[in-house]
């Protein structure tokens, strides 16, 4: 069950190879085990994927098909999982991520106003950059795990469902 949700989203292989931002991994793109779908690349690339996702960098694709090269599981999903930031949720994302990091730093949160100016960020990285920069590596751990698990559970619950329904037959 889980294996064919995931395929269905997943992007192709021959697209990702070729993509111009992940033709700097060359030949270790070629390794079987990071196209493939099964029990062990799919829980690891979740957790590559989501923590990557949530982590403020730019080029979260290409750090996230290096980690997923790196652990050896799947790109396409690892790479696919970047896009839970997205241009529509990354304000509100980010936004939460301050406040778990205030509330952890036990800062109060403060009002700012957002603006896409290189001074602004400057400005803010010594107010809201510590709050900011905790609660998105507590949020890229903690869903990380979380996706590791489920998909984790729900690959070894669909197959003991399998055998569990062969058995009957």
């Amino acid at each position: 069950m889980p294996k064919k949700i995931i395929k269905k989203f997943m992007p192709k292989p021959e697209i990702l190879r070729e993509h111009k931002y992940l033709r700097i991994f060359g030949t270790l793109l070629h390794k079987p085990n990071l196209w493939a779908l099964n029990r062990k690349s799919a829980p690891g690339a979740f957790a590559v994927g989501l923590f990557v996702a949530f982590i403020p960098i730019p080029f979260q694709m290409v750090v996230a098909a290096g980690f997923a090269i790196l652990f050896n599981v799947n790109i396409p999903v690892a790479v696919a999982l970047v896009w839970i930031t997205n241009p529509f949720t990354m304000p509100i994302i980010f936004y939460g991520a301050y406040l778990i990091g205030a509330k952890i730093l036990g800062q109060k949160p403060q009002a700012f106003q957002f603006e896409a100016t290189w001074a602004w960020i400057e400005a803010s990285l010594s107010t809201i950059g510590p709050p900011f920069l905790v609660g998105s590596l507590v949020l890229s751990i903690v869903s990380a795990l979380i996706g590791y698990l489920v998909i984790k559970s729900m690959w070894r619950y669909s197959i003991l469902f399998k055998w569990q329904k062969r058995k009957g037959e």
